[in-house]
């Protein structure tokens, strides 16, 4: 089944072209990596999906239901959380009062000071590795728990459909590893992930398939062993 399909989607910029008739769909409990090079179009399609843009035209469909052109609060309670390419912390709220703002606007109502809130959040924390860190200030903390906490403010709204914007982006090798276990452990929750990546050795490593846009049209789609095989695609990002 499929969770996510979007069909002949098209968005413009004056003369700018930042999706093409772009076609895809993202199966329920995939890993699905989307690439390409700067200005491919994948954090549009991105923003199209979780409701900041509107496309010009074309279908955006999440579990059968047209959701193009609702609004991101609206789009988030129906099951779609994402992180963003550039790290959005409330940098002067603790590291459990970020977690407790997602718990709070996701999608069952409940005041985020009840203990059951506040304990979901903890539980949050832990699973993405900063339990010991909650009473931290976000903006203390080192990039690559900036972008953990944007994953655990993103989980506590109870998403079935995750999107991740360059989470490994900026990470050191241990980290980017460590960010890999992470997104794995979340798809054996249950919830689905679609992710732009830069870091090909995740990319590679942990989806389940691959799709490339390029100049806001998809020129690709396939397993990971086909894409890297795959000669436009090593024409114009991958290289020899």
């Amino acid at each position: 089944m499929n969770i996510l399909e979007i069909q002949g989607l098209n968005k413009y910029f004056g003369g700018l072209t930042a999706a093409a008739g772009v076609d895809l769909h993202v199966g329920e409990g995939e890993i699905v990596g989307l690439i390409g090079p700067n200005g491919a179009g994948k954090t549009t399609v991105f923003n199209l999906i979780s409701g900041a843009l509107s496309p010009d035209s074309g279908m955006v469909r999440f579990k059968g239901t047209q959701i193009a052109g609702l609004k991101p609060h609206e789009i988030a309670r129906r099951g779609i959380a994402r992180t963003f390419q550039s790290v959005k912390v409330f940098s002067r709220m603790s590291v459990l009062e970020n977690v407790l703002l997602g718990r709070l606007f996701g999608r069952e109502k409940q005041s985020a000071m009840t203990d059951s809130a506040r304990g979901e959040s903890e539980e949050i924390l832990d699973f993405v590795g900063l339990a010991g860190l909650k009473e931290t200030r976000a903006q203390d903390l080192i990039l690559a728990n900036q972008k953990r906490l944007e994953v655990a403010r993103a989980l506590a709204t109870r998403p079935d459909l995750l999107l991740l914007d360059e989470v490994m982006a900026g990470l050191t090798p241990t980290e980017v590893a460590s960010s890999m276990d992470l997104v794995k452990k979340i798809r054996e929750t249950g919830v689905t992930v679609f992710m732009i990546e830069h870091v090909m050795k995740a990319i590679m490593s942990i989806c389940d398939r691959i799709i490339v846009l390029h100049h806001g049209e998809k020129i690709a789609e396939g397993s990971p062993q086909e894409i890297v095989q795959n000669r436009t695609v090593i024409e114009v990002y991958l290289g020899e």
